[in-house]
């Protein structure tokens, strides 16, 4: 980012007071953080120092803050347990930073893609479940050892349910007071529209609040006071040299400790995973929508957690809270992380005094909040309407990062993960329908992207289901790999055991690497053979089937281009269809029919002439179809014309300017009850919608009676049985065609007149 940008008159009065604002969300939570890992208070600041100055100048994300996160407060909490001291534990996080550098430099950005979101989830879940248990004995006041000292660098050595048994004989009234309000406050402070759009940050208010009510009880309320043992204990330096001689040093003594490198290794995953996460998420809020390179931020996180190793800070990441606070106060450049890093820098040498009196149950307030808002009840409800795909390894994660800890978590939670995906790959590697060609039946199976040997089974049994005399399509159209072991499978069966059940194999889409070649054996057009052997009933189910496949989105697979090869020298077709000229209604899709299979006719409003008559001869009597259908359809713009001029004193050329427009009115008009057509301009569009879908259908009844009366030849060949004529109504918005026979015309007509 050029410091020009950094420093514009345009974004330099923003960044700083968004700089200021993230400085006063952040303090609180530095301490709370270092509090819920059981690390000194101290090691939170130098933490947000690093983060806000180191990182902030390195990294190139425009609005990330990075800081010590709550998502890594049981990852510091367990390893400083682990490794016996703080010194130890800050060389692993010098380790760890060392990894995360070579990580970025090795441009893995996108290792993030390769966790599970249930598993991702769950992890900031169980954090936020170790959070609120964690931080329910300092907010109740419950802060001090054994001994009576507070321990941050030597854990208690007791896990969290103990923690909760042993506070209920250790409970301060005043600490308890102040931390139940803060949690109070924290959680009325978004409900309430006044405080939400102020400027003061919530936990900073409860800080405050904290400090305010600590005096209060020191100086009013005996019984109430809050000893030292509830406040912060920053380290109050004299001068500047004695400021440096607080940081403590990792114990390099240990690198040849195999746990040291474990615990720099899992602080470096975590760390980097919820960098990337964060990221992601800042930059999808970003009002500019600029992206972040993922690559660099590992390697500026890996140097600002090598340096906050090696003077006695937490680990960093990208933190959301801050970065979100970060973008709506306006923040435009880095410049805002860094001038919260100076802040912190400047209150840990000038303010020490100030810090050390807030009290340490406000601060563990915010993180039980916080917690709160990690391990959300939406965030479950969320998951569970996911499906038990993604609950389970979810729920899983949670429980078993609380019950044990996160690396096994995590490990358990993608153990269940890839359990789902092998369960899913082998249950449902491959898609089969049995489709209904004009030749026969064919067993269409679709192969998955991904075939491997888990699928064999499933493979095996789709091969063994298959009758004799059966014809199979394979289509690896959509199939990028095949293992070796599935393609021996489809050769054996191709070659060896297809022909001695009968089986035809045909094949579609695959690579010529896998030396099979496509081949398409099953007929999918009209021939010769099949327009002789089929009736005018049968041809009619064909159509009905063909249209509940295109209503359902089922439609056969084609090959087009072969069609096109077997109908270059002739064509025997099963119906001819007469239908409007409408976009919507083409007959070959609403019927999902190929090339060759009907002859089409579209006339607006599906009306009759002597040439449409002389089509239909044709393609009965001489090219052998056996079925004619009239097709209308809802929202009819002819029939809706012929309505609209049934009263109208105008004809259709003084209206439309189309002067060969009136003969098709008038046909149409012949299907109209002309009285019931008077004021119809006054009618509701309902009322006028229903009658021209009426009118529709009535003036199909009328062009069937039409065809059967005007044409001899028709009528002989209905009379012979050799053909049908049959009319059908299309709606538009369903795309659902319902037929009607010659008898129900002829029963409609009777019961009209």
């Amino acid at each position: 980012m050029p410091t020009t940008e950094m420093f514009s008159r345009s974004t330099l009065p923003r960044d700083l007071n968004s700089g200021l604002v993230v400085f006063l969300v952040a303090l609180p939570l530095c301490l709370g953080v270092a509090l819920a890992s059981n690390a000194p208070l101290f090691s939170g600041l130098l933490a947000g120092i690093v983060g806000g100055i180191v990182v902030g100048i390195i990294s190139q994300s425009h609005t990330s803050v990075s800081g010590p996160a709550a998502g890594l407060t049981a990852i510091v909490a367990a390893q400083i347990t682990a490794l016996g001291s703080l010194e130890t534990f800050l060389l692993a996080v010098v380790i760890g930073g060392l990894i995360q550098v070579g990580l970025g430099l090795a441009n893995a950005g996108s290792l993030s893609a390769f966790f599970p979101s249930s598993v991702i989830k769950g992890l900031l879940a169980a954090i936020g479940v170790i959070l609120i248990l964690k931080q329910i004995p300092h907010v109740l006041g419950h802060d001090t050892d054994p001994e009576g000292e507070m321990s941050f660098s030597q854990p208690d050595h007791e896990n969290t349910l103990s923690e909760i048994y042993a506070m209920l004989g250790d409970l301060h009234p005043g600490a308890a007071a102040i931390g139940l309000l803060s949690i109070a406050v924290l959680l009325l402070w978004n409900k309430i529209p006044a405080l939400k759009k102020s400027s003061v940050p919530a936990p900073l208010a409860v800080v405050l609040m904290g400090v305010g009510l600590s005096r209060l009880f020191q100086h009013s309320v005996w019984g109430r006071e809050i000893e030292k043992s509830h406040l912060v204990q920053v380290p109050i330096a004299k001068s500047l040299g004695a400021f440096f001689e607080f940081l403590p040093r990792p114990d390099f003594s240990q690198w040849s400790n195999p746990a040291v490198y474990t615990a720099g290794l899992t602080i470096a995953i975590v760390a980097s995973l919820e960098t990337l996460l964060n990221l992601e998420a800042v930059d999808k809020l970003d009002p500019k929508q600029r992206t972040s390179p993922s690559s660099r931020e590992l390697v500026a996180q890996g140097i600002g957690n090598v340096l906050v190793g090696l003077i006695g800070g937490i680990p960093v990441t990208s933190v959301i809270v801050r970065s979100s606070v970060n973008i709506n106060a306006g923040g435009q450049t880095k410049l805002a992380t860094i001038v919260h890093g100076l802040l912190l820098l400047v209150s840990v040498m000038f303010l020490p005094v100030w810090l050390n009196m807030i009290p340490l149950s406000c601060l563990a307030a915010i993180l039980l909040v916080t917690g709160l808002k990690l391990a959300s009840p939406a965030l479950v409800r969320q998951m569970w309407n996911e499906g038990r795909d993604q609950f389970l390894p979810f729920m899983l994660t949670v429980v078993s990062i609380v019950l044990t800890d996160l690396l096994i978590g995590i490990g358990i939670g993608l153990a269940i993960s890839l359990a789902f995906i092998l369960r899913s790959n082998v249950r449902r590697p491959l898609r089969s329908i049995v489709e209904r060609h004009l030749g026969g039946d064919v067993l269409h199976v679709e192969l998955a992207n991904q075939v491997s040997f888990l699928n064999r089974a499933a493979l095996d049994q789709v091969f063994n289901s298959i009758r004799r005399g059966g014809h199979i399509l394979l289509d690896a159209s959509n199939t990028a790999y095949i293992d070796s072991d599935i393609l021996s499978v489809i050769h054996d069966f191709k070659e060896k055991t297809a022909p001695i059940r009968g089986v035809q194999v045909s094949l579609r889409g695959f690579r010529d690497k896998y030396k099979l070649r496509d081949e398409i054996q099953y007929v999918d057009y009209s021939t010769r053979d099949l327009q002789e052997l089929l009736t005018a009933s049968q041809v009619l189910q064909i159509l009905q089937e063909g249209n509940e496949r295109f209503r359902t989105g089922k439609r056969l697979t084609r090959d087009l281009e072969r069609q096109l090869q077997a109908t270059a020298m002739g064509q025997h077709p099963l119906a001819v269809i007469l239908s409007c000229i409408d976009s919507r209604t083409p007959a070959e899709l609403i019927f999902d029919l190929g090339l060759g299979d009907i002859f089409s006719v579209r006339i607006a409003g599906n009306i009759i002439s002597q040439n449409v008559l002389g089509s239909m001869e044709y393609g009965c009597a001489v090219a052998g179809a056996k079925l004619i259908v009239v097709v209308g359809h809802t929202q009819c713009g002819a029939v809706t014309a012929a309505v609209n001029f049934a009263g109208s004193l105008n004809s259709a050329e003084q209206a439309t300017g189309c002067q060969n427009l009136e003969p098709i009115i008038r046909e149409i008009q012949c299907a109209i009850d002309m009285p019931s057509c008077q004021h119809v301009e006054h009618w509701s569009a309902d009322q006028r919608a229903n009658l021209v879908d009426a009118v529709s259908r009535r003036n199909v009844m009328h062009t069937v009676e039409r065809i059967q009366r005007d044409s001899r030849t028709i009528n002989r060949l209905t009379q012979e049985g050799r053909i049908a004529v049959v009319g059908a109504m299309y709606d538009v918005v369903t795309g659902k065609i319902d037929f009607f026979t010659q008898e129900s015309v002829a029963a409609q007509s009777a019961a009209a007149s």
